[in-house]
């Protein structure tokens, strides 16, 4: 290998982009003041959070740029959102509805309520394409719940969630419905107002900002418990010192994101269908996952007939991707959403993950799919020879 892997796991990170780096440094060096300070640094600092939480609310259609609070991550924001939303809600004996392929920050959040405050939940199936039925999510309802969570787009296989209309279902009957954005944020395509969601959860290194921090969307009157206290810091719904460099880095992402530099997702698409056609062609029998057009433009999702992925992946030094969510590295068990759209677990281990990002290039695309081919073939068993 003579130079850098070919990246193809944008849904584990993007890189960080160099123009949001620079918007960085400053608060990294020079202008290094608290926030929450009176004098000229803190003044500073407190200026440059206020506008990346409004370059971050114009990115999700937030009415209000006080609706986004920010956090270390989407996980820190799914607990925040879940467990406090809840508990706000019902401090005990609630009943809290979600899908059986959200990331596991979610189900954590969700089976924490149900270890320590009495809740009981329900994991609505989803079909053959990752997408849940609104109606399942109506049927689950109770007069006990309290909260709806169901991400906006899959983290393994892209697909997108009718979220504007499960949040139809739900608003008249005052449950709030929290949709994990990590995702789809990226790609310019969530909305909270056109979506209806009460709470939105959002990574910065999933859309080309730094790692160690999110945020929050609380739509305006959405009341929430604070998980982390001591502080009246983020209108005292999470305590601590702001993280300034890591907010501004959030902030010049989403402006990126927003303005007319930013690819087109056509171009981004294009690229993803060229890797997946190349691949179907020069490997019979591999099966793409997700749903075929409702899904995330960069996310590829591929099921080889007879190879383990992990194996043909040990044999890819020269391309970086994944064989599921990045948090299930290591664990020895295979994806959860992936059995759960009815993959078999021998199916889910034969899965590639493979994520195409703005700066992917054509002929990187290309090379790709030559070499997983390849890898993939001397990973098939041999045929029995006729006695």
């Amino acid at each position: 290998m003579t130079s850098r892997p070919i990246y193809l796991d944008h849904q584990a990170t993007t890189p960080l982009d160099p123009n949001v780096l620079e918007e960085m440094l400053p608060y990294l060096t020079t202008d290094y003041g608290n926030p929450n300070s009176a004098h000229a640094y803190g003044r500073a600092a407190a200026k440059a959070v206020a506008t990346a939480r409004r370059q971050v609310a114009h990115l999700i259609g937030a009415k209000n740029p006080a609706e986004v609070v920010f956090t270390s991550g989407a996980t820190e924001a799914n607990h925040l959102a879940i467990l406090g939303g809840a508990l706000t809600k019902r401090p005990h004996g609630g009943h809290i509805v979600t899908t059986a392929i959200e990331h596991k920050a979610v189900l954590a959040a969700v089976q924490r309520l149900v270890d320590h405050h009495g809740y009981t939940s329900t994991r609505v199936a989803v079909d053959k394409h990752g997408r849940v039925h609104p109606g399942d999510i109506a049927a689950a309802l109770t007069p006990n719940t309290v909260l709806v969570s169901v991400m906006h787009a899959n983290n393994e296989i892209g697909t997108l969630q009718r979220i504007a209309t499960i949040s139809q279902i739900v608003a008249h009957r005052g449950i709030l419905l929290h949709t994990d954005a990590a995702q789809s944020a990226g790609y310019g395509l969530f909305d909270a107002a056109e979506l209806g969601v009460d709470l939105a959860s959002l990574s910065a290194h999933k859309l080309y900002g730094p790692k160690g921090i999110g945020a929050l969307y609380v739509r305006g009157g959405t009341l929430l418990t604070a998980q982390q206290t001591g502080g009246g810091q983020e209108r005292g719904l999470r305590a601590g010192t702001l993280n300034v460099p890591g907010i501004v880095g959030l902030g010049a992402a989403a402006h990126l994101i927003t303005s007319d530099t930013a690819p087109a997702l056509a171009q981004i698409r294009a690229l993803r269908d060229r890797l997946q056609d190349r691949l179907l062609d020069a490997i019979p029998g591999a099966t793409v996952n997700g749903h075929p057009t409702r899904r995330l433009p960069g996310s590829l999702s591929l099921t080889l007939p007879d190879a383990e992925a992990a194996d043909v992946l040990d044999r890819l030094p020269d391309i970086a991707a994944a064989t599921g969510s990045a948090c299930n590295t290591g664990i020895g068990e295979p994806s959860h959403v992936l059995t759960g759209i009815g993959l078999t677990r021998t199916q889910a281990r034969r899965t590639l993950r493979l994520g195409i990002g703005r700066n992917t290039t054509a002929d990187e695309v290309e090379r790709a799919a030559a070499l997983i081919a390849q890898a993939a073939a001397r990973q098939r068993p041999p045929r029995s020879s006729a006695a």
